[in-house]
């Protein structure tokens, strides 16, 4: 039905629906003498007569009758679809995708996500994690949480929470037998579990103190690419792990992981969350970005 209005298409349903313009006009708040030009300009498009008008009545003609059976439903339908859409703006709902570095994604699962969908139970949320660097537009996701120093210049960034800090850990049985290092280069005489990039590159441990930086290629009986292993081993006693904080906190202060070399430990910027600008966004989207807003405020105040 290109080229023709929604209201057209609208109008020719009322009168249908009243047998009236005067009522069918009522129905849709406009006036009478709008509602019949808007009709005759619709039957004009068409090049067919939809209603028989006298001055005491209105009804279909044929091929009214054939228009309104066919085109009523789908009509039903558009209304519903745009209904729908129009309520996502008022009330959150429907899905936000989000992409993540795993350790981000690890960060926020309860502060943020876990307490989004607590309060917004009518979102579902799909929460993909992986380490390379995507286009969040391209791949089609809401939303993308990084380190800020990655995040793309053309970006609007919110950031969550304040800068993180890594950390060197390994568990009391093994210092107990091998000893803590006291700096950097003492790794390399220790077992460690080595970290495969997502590029499949291995990661340099890296250190700064007073204004020295050191990066360390440390080695050891195994090779990981993912946090959660990587910390298994470690509290198993296999070697010495190097770890963003937040990913083994719970494990340093219930002593099952002791630090070391904290004093070479370098800070790392802050996560923030970031997406494209975009107009009328939908009100799911706009409840995260507030409860996130939100939540860094109250991390901030702590």
């Amino acid at each position: 039905m290109a080229g023709y209005a929604l209201i057209e298409l609208d109008a020719v349903m009322a009168v249908a629906r009243r047998k009236s313009f005067r009522a069918a006009a009522l129905e849709l708040g406009i006036s009478t003498t709008a509602l019949s030009n808007s009709i005759a300009k619709f039957e004009r498009q068409l090049g067919v007569r939809l209603f028989n008008r006298t001055t005491r009545s209105v009804s279909l003609t044929d091929a009214g009758r054939n228009f309104v059976e066919q085109a009523g439903p789908a009509l039903l339908d558009i209304h519903g679809a745009m209904n729908g859409v129009r309520s996502q703006q008022e009330t959150p709902s429907g899905t936000l995708r989000i992409n993540a570095f795993p350790t981000a994604a690890r960060e926020i699962l309860s502060p943020l996500i876990l307490e989004y969908l607590r309060r917004y139970p009518q979102v579902h949320i799909d929460l993909v994690t992986e380490g390379r660097l995507v286009d969040v537009v391209a791949d089609g996701f809401d939303l993308g949480v990084r380190s800020a120093d990655l995040v793309p210049s053309d970006m609007i960034a919110v950031t969550l929470g304040q800068a993180r800090a890594y950390t060197v850990v390994g568990s009391s049985s093994y210092f107990e037998k091998y000893g803590k290092p006291v700096a950097p280069p003492d790794l390399l005489n220790h077992a460690c579990i080595r970290i495969r990039l997502p590029n499949g590159g291995l990661y340099r441990w890296h250190f700064e103190k007073d204004g020295e930086a050191v990066q360390i290629d440390v080695k050891g009986p195994i090779t990981l690419d993912e946090a959660s292993l990587s910390r298994t081993a470690v509290i198993e006693g296999v070697g010495i792990g190097f770890f963003m904080e937040s990913d083994v906190r719970e494990d340093i202060e219930a002593g099952r992981l002791v630090r070391v070399l904290e004093d070479w430990m370098r800070p790392v910027a802050p996560l923030c969350l970031y997406y494209p600008g975009r107009k009328n966004p939908s009100a799911a989207f706009k409840a995260f970005i507030d409860l996130a807003r939100e939540v860094t405020a109250s991390i901030n105040r702590t």
